[in-house]
């Protein structure tokens, strides 16, 4: 059964996106079979892989509100060796006719466990909200991995993240794990990122992960190509970053995640 890792943080601009991209472009590479899910209305991991939002027939919107029979009406298979469930801005409905719905947040839970046996990963880009949408993205997943970017109040609003982490273990999905919590957006000349690792690090302690995603040109400019930054320049800083951090949430995932007890407690 595969391993589904949410990628999460309500504060906007931290790479979110790019790292839902990447992440599961690095593991395509490694001949793993990924299904990338976008639930942010903005359907950026869509068009970031080279899909015409405007022209999709039926989007995770049609899924979790049951417009569709079935996951496989939705999923786009891509260039980049990897599968998507594709959104576009019809999900902001979702937010207010999930509402009105039985067993709301579990949803797309619900949804993805007719294909889970059919990927090592599935990796959910959450809207950068703590509304219904990210709450269905927490309840589908194994882990949640955590983009801080290297700035002035990364850490501001964290704590919200944190607590809603902890309110969905408690009411549904107990099971719910910390991957990891990465710094993105690291310029090394400069003292103020240098100190922002330093304290995401002395805060989350086993749970931060080592490897940085620098500032990288080549990062920004792949998804205005609709291409992964392994398409666009795989020899990259930011591309080597990408798989680093793959590497290193691999090694901390195990080969047993979620028996073997090794990641860290919320």
């Amino acid at each position: 059964m595969g391993t589904v890792i949410a990628v999460a943080n309500q504060k906007g601009g931290v790479g979110k996106t790019t790292t839902c991209i990447s992440i599961a472009a690095a593991l395509a590479e490694r001949k793993k079979r990924v299904l990338l899910i976008d639930m942010d209305p903005q359907g950026n991991s869509t068009s970031g892989l080279g899909i015409d939002k405007k022209s999709l027939r039926c989007t995770t919107y049609d899924l979790l509100v049951g417009n569709v029979s079935g996951i496989e009406q939705v999923i786009i298979q891509t260039r980049a060796k990897l599968d998507l469930l594709p959104a576009n801005i019809n999900l902001v409905g979702a937010e207010v006719e999930l509402i009105q719905m039985a067993k709301r947040e579990k949803r797309l839970f619900n949804t993805l466990s007719a294909v889970r046996d059919q990927y090592d990963f599935l990796v959910i880009d959450s809207p950068p909200s703590l509304g219904l949408l990210t709450v269905n993205a927490l309840t589908a997943a194994d882990a949640v991995l955590i983009p801080v970017q290297a700035e002035y109040y990364a850490l501001e609003g964290l704590m919200q993240l944190m607590t809603t982490i902890g309110l969905v273990r408690k009411s549904s999905n107990p099971d719910l794990r910390l991957a990891g919590v990465f710094i993105t957006m690291f310029d090394s000349r400069t003292q103020l990122s240098k100190q922002v690792r330093d304290e995401v690090a002395w805060y989350f302690q086993k749970d931060f992960l080592r490897t940085v995603i620098p500032r990288n040109v080549r990062l920004s400019e792949a998804p205005s190509h609709g291409t992964t930054i392994f398409e666009y320049d795989k020899r990259s800083k930011g591309a080597n970053s990408y798989r680093n951090l793959v590497q290193e949430l691999l090694d901390r995932l195990g080969s047993q995640p979620w028996m073997n007890g090794t990641l860290g407690q919320i």
